[in-house]
């Protein structure tokens, strides 16, 4: 059957089916439909392909989800979420779907105090601060460069270009962050698999960072991870610290983790 053969019950039934395949990341229908600006009954209707949404809300719907309005037509697994090469169904099965489906249990939302050596400065640490995020399905990281890092560089410390920003995936035991600065000016690759703590609330792995190998710099080191649970007071506290620092100086247990004595491998 072509698809300017299908009858608007099918149409529906289709439309139906993927919504509640994209629902499905999301613990509460009621909280997604007042996010949607979308009444919880008509919603319900949605799902049970009982009803179809005007050509308005579809737009909406589309737009929240990264879909297009190939959702009438075709499963949603079949189509290609947004643009891009991560995206492209060529990758699917290896970067798509279950890699990218990070969940809270996995790597939880909210603001983390990482601790490393320094790249650029052998005999120092940097303490920094980053926010993760979820749109819909993805899971999204996002901080800044401190000051000092960007002067040893020759370049002007301002916010657009000390940011950057990378996605989270899962892996089988920990998660990766796939990190840039905008424009592609530097990127790193970071792995993080989660360690024993009092609350559960560390992560060490390692950052590396893509640069021309030269042995007179650091291309890959350890790194911790510290989720900071919902305490504004201490997360302005991490923020004030952000930057270069002494071994010392680091919080005891992420001293601990990183084991500055031991190489790396």
């Amino acid at each position: 059957m072509s698809t300017g053969d299908r009858s608007p019950a099918q149409l529906r039934n289709m439309f139906g089916a993927n919504l509640r395949k994209l629902s499905e990341s999301y613990n509460s229908i009621s909280a997604l439909a007042r996010e949607l600006g979308i009444n919880r009954t008509q919603f319900n209707r949605y799902l049970s392909g009982e009803s179809f949404p005007r050509p308005d809300v579809l737009s909406r719907i589309c737009d929240f989800f990264k879909v297009d309005a190939r959702v009438l037509l075709e499963p949603v697994d079949q189509i290609a979420r947004g643009d891009g090469a991560v995206n492209h169904p060529f990758l699917q099965e290896f970067m798509g779907g279950a890699p990218q489906s990070v969940t809270e249990s996995d790597f939880p939302s909210g603001f983390y105090h990482f601790s490393r050596r320094s790249f650029m400065r052998d005999t120092d640490f940097v303490r920094g601060l980053v926010h993760v995020h979820r749109e819909g399905k993805s899971t999204f990281v996002r901080g800044y460069e401190p000051k000092m890092a960007m002067a040893i560089q020759g370049i002007p410390p301002s916010p657009p270009s000390r940011e950057f920003r990378g996605f989270v995936m899962k892996m089988d035991d920990g998660v990766t962050l796939t990190i840039t600065r905008r424009n592609g000016l530097t990127a790193s690759f970071n792995y993080l698999n989660r360690v024993s703590s009092f609350e559960n609330n560390f992560w060490v792995g390692y950052v590396a960072r893509t640069v021309r190998e030269n042995s007179a710099s650091t291309r890959i080191t350890r790194m911790v991870f510290e989720h900071i649970p919902s305490n504004f007071a201490r997360v302005m506290q991490v923020a004030r610290g952000t930057g270069f620092c002494a071994f010392d100086n680091l919080v005891p247990f992420h001293q601990r983790l990183l084991q500055p004595g031991d190489a790396f491998r």
